[in-house]
């Protein structure tokens, strides 16, 4: 190679270099994807303070965005919680069930009562802009009930497929919550729920996580995966030993892995207080709210 030869073949190597480096200086400015926020919510009891404005005015000034009423009686609070939460950063999460009879229901009467109740709900759920209402297919002391067989499978996804129909209609969804064997024998795992709502086949067929129920599951990361950003539309929060404010069960209280499943998942929804406490309330619930904005950082 004579000294041209040399200069040119030199040159040629500079300007890659520096066309590499240029981009790999670019891909580091580049903006890195942002985290989803953590979207805490609480049932009506869980704030410190007497009165619902109290409640909110707490809720205020810790940060949080979401509030879960119970659903009883819910079409004549439409008017008084629109008020309350007008010009708050305080907006519905989930409602909590609230409707009377259970759709497993063998006998005619308490299943009509279900259906009755369960959509005056979603109704009211719709014009409060909720992400959806809490459904359980049936619970343990409900009694008779249809027996857990691939018949009663296919009949509660027929029925969850007008459900979820007649709520997209009110721009909102009817969210299965699966419960641990000692509360349902149908329905106790997330990944049991998600296959129902895919077979129900309607958009507005949806699950959540409980990490309290989720002790029935193996892994908090893989049930809350098993619905992924499909399906799963909230999440309930307690402690893990006797159902108490996240905290109030020392060690136990670990949600990292599941907090990490919904950060992978870019999920868009709340996570949700429902649990009681054994200690003063102005104390747990803002400890609780710490922790897990803690394990938020730390998932």
């Amino acid at each position: 190679m004579n000294r041209k030869e040399f200069l040119q073949t030199s040159l040629l190597g500079a300007a890659s270099l520096a066309v590499a480096s240029s981009a790999l200086s670019l891909g580091s400015c580049a903006p890195k994807k942002q985290m989803p926020e953590l979207k805490l919510s609480f049932q009506e009891g869980i704030a410190p303070g007497e009165g619902l404005n109290a409640k909110l005015d707490y809720m205020e000034q810790h940060g949080i965005v979401g509030f879960e009423p119970w659903g009883g009686g819910l079409a004549g609070r439409v008017n008084e919680l629109q008020q309350a939460l007008n010009g708050r950063n305080i907006k519905v999460s989930a409602i909590c069930a609230g409707f009377k009879g259970f759709l497993l229901a063998e006998e005619a009467d308490v299943k009509a009562e279900f259906d009755a109740t369960m959509r005056d709900i979603i109704a009211a759920a719709g014009e409060l802009g909720s992400t959806g209402v809490i459904m359980v297919p049936a619970f343990n002391h409900q009694k008779p009930c249809r027996p857990h067989t691939m018949e009663t499978r296919e009949f509660l996804c027929a029925q969850l497929h007008e459900l979820g129909e007649y709520a997209l209609k009110h721009n909102t969804t009817v969210i299965l919550e699966p419960l641990n064997r000692g509360e349902a024998f149908y329905l106790r795992q997330v990944a049991d729920a998600a296959a129902i709502c895919r077979d129900a086949e309607s958009k507005g067929v949806k699950c959540m996580g409980d990490f309290w129920h989720m002790q029935e599951e193996t892994s908090d990361y893989a049930a809350l995966w098993a619905a992924g950003p499909e399906y799963l539309q909230h999440v309930h929060v307690a402690s893990r030993g006797r159902r108490l404010m996240p905290g109030e069960d020392g060690e136990k209280d670990n949600y990292i892995d599941g907090l990490r499943a919904l950060k992978e998942m870019n999920y868009p929804h709340y996570v949700s207080f429902e649990c009681g406490t054994k200690g003063d309330r102005e104390v747990t619930v803002s400890a609780a709210v710490e922790l897990l904005r803690q394990q938020w950082e730390q998932a």
